[in-house]
């Protein structure tokens, strides 16, 4: 394998890497995959957190003011396994340079729009550059990452960085929003992701697939406009019901397209998606398991911040602070489950982080129309985080143990889609549940400040149940389905590296 120093990903013939020795510059390259990942796992918070001064500014409308959020997760979700393949094709280090130097311009753009439509353009371009980022900085921990321990390490990192991110962007866009300009919500990632793009040119090195057969055109139009039907139907039915002809027409044509894909997977001789990949035991429960705890974590997140926010009255930067202890019980989490990965086994430890988060949720049923933070949300969250944390980085692992080389970024690619879509499909359901008890709540009450808030508090209240339902449910398939060591044999473990 040979390092590429030049922002195209070229041949740096001062450094060269020796097949089987270990990249001496995998840490500083750590680094950069992280930044990257940091960027991905902020943007959705402060997008929202600055979405209401935007609406004002720009004069958006209250039915249009979703798509500030929807334009970014359509192409991140839809585009994300076609992103993967050409970071495999092209090269892991030059989509990755490339997709962030996109991504700041988006941003950019973003923060200088003058009216909605080139803000929503600069969101799915983000969303665009971000299906292309996060699968090639997923799979360049797996082929530069060799060694058991160092690669648990990694993707330690990898995890964290993924799990508090979101709550780091409420706090820097309650107060970039506050104290600055909701504009720099977004301006402010464009100078982060040039400097990042600058030092993976320098730090990180280069790797693609072995063999370059072309490109499965058919099967990336059918799951590009499969998944992005889904997606879109799902966030339909959250504002039009699932009756609506137009949320299920989306899905029925999305499920068809994806049947399709799936057909057509079986039959190319160079498929977009191995059915290898996902067909293999542990990979395919892994997939299953993280897009249940993006269907949870999503959706979790949108109902403590209106909890917060219209029950409690916090502030946007209090709210903000409200989520600093998940955030650090979600990196405790991931900490204490590195450590034990290669001790416990992926079955007993992501089993048991999702019964503890499973118990987070359950505490969360309680609430009510106002709760005491500390009493009752506090320790809830410390549960959910813990369990959120020690599931997410074990599944980030056994998704992509034992894949080769060729499908790392495809496989990587299918990590970020599951949660993705599961983030997507949670939202709808979890939020559609949540009206609809709010609404039969306000229907069968007399109307007033404090029945507003008991409505409100009710439709969490239920929403919450069945996302506990879900994570248990999870933490049994778990148990079931994943090996019950992490260790699988030598040959297993060893990716098929150039």
């Amino acid at each position: 394998m040979t390092s590429s120093a030049d922002i195209d990903g070229g041949t740096d013939s001062s450094f060269t890497l020796v097949a089987g020795e270990p990249d001496p510059r995998r840490f500083k390259a750590l680094a950069v995959i992280a930044t990257a990942q940091l960027m991905i796992a902020l943007d959705v918070s402060v997008a929202t957190i600055a979405l209401p001064p935007a609406q004002q500014a720009l004069h958006i409308s209250v039915a249009n003011r979703q798509w500030a959020l929807t334009a970014y997760t359509l192409a991140f979700g839809g585009l994300l396994l076609l992103g993967g393949r050409i970071a495999d094709y092209l090269g892991r280090k030059r989509v990755l340079i490339w997709s962030l130097v996109g991504f700041g311009i988006a941003s950019a753009l973003g923060g200088l729009a003058q009216d909605q439509a080139m803000l929503f353009a600069a969101r799915a371009l983000q969303g665009a550059m971000a299906a292309m980022m996060a699968p090639a900085a997923l799979s360049l921990i797996t082929v530069t990452f060799t060694e058991e321990r160092e690669r648990h390490k990694a993707f330690g990192v990898y995890g964290a960085v993924s799990g508090a991110g979101a709550a780091v962007g409420l706090i820097l866009g309650g107060l970039l929003t506050q104290y600055v300009s909701w504009r720099w919500n977004l301006l402010i990632t464009a100078p982060i992701a040039i400097v990042a793009a600058l030092a993976a040119a320098r730090e990180v090195t280069e790797s693609r697939a072995e063999r370059r057969s072309g490109y499965d055109i058919p099967g990336a139009v059918t799951v590009t406009a499969g998944l992005l039907a889904v997606v879109y139907g799902f966030t339909r039915a959250a504002t039009d019901g699932w009756g609506s002809s137009v949320t299920l027409t989306f899905l029925l044509v999305g499920a068809v397209l994806l049947v399709i894909f799936t057909l057509i997977e079986s039959k190319v001789a160079n498929p977009l998606l191995p059915l290898r990949v996902v067909l293999d035991r542990n990979r395919g429960a892994s997939f299953l398991a993280v897009m249940l705890l993006g269907a949870s974590t999503v959706a979790t997140w949108l109902f403590l911040t209106y909890y917060f926010e219209q029950n409690l009255g916090y502030s946007a930067i209090k709210t903000g602070l409200a989520f600093l202890p998940l955030s650090a019980s979600v990196v405790v989490g991931v900490t204490i489950s590195t450590r034990l990965m290669a001790r416990v086994g992926a079955r007993y430890l992501t089993a048991g982080a999702f019964a503890l988060a499973t118990i987070g949720l359950v505490i969360y049923t309680q609430i009510q129309a106002h709760s005491s933070y500390p009493a009752l949300i506090l320790p809830a969250m410390i549960l959910w985080g813990l369990g959120f944390g020690g599931a997410f980085v074990v599944l980030s692992n056994t998704a992509l143990l034992g894949v080769t080389h060729h499908d790392a970024g495809v496989a990587s690619a299918l990590v970020n889609a599951t949660q993705q879509v599961g983030g997507t499909i949670g939202v709808a359901v979890l939020n559609t549940i949540a009206a609809s008890v709010t609404a039969n709540y306000l229907s069968n009450h007399h109307h007033g400040p404090t029945t507003q808030a008991a409505a409100a508090a009710q439709g969490y209240t239920i929403a919450f149940i069945v996302a506990a339902a879900l994570f248990g449910a999870g933490a049994i398939m778990c148990l079931l389905s994943l090996r019950a060591s992490h260790n699988p044999a030598t040959a297993e473990l060893q990716l098929d590296l150039i």
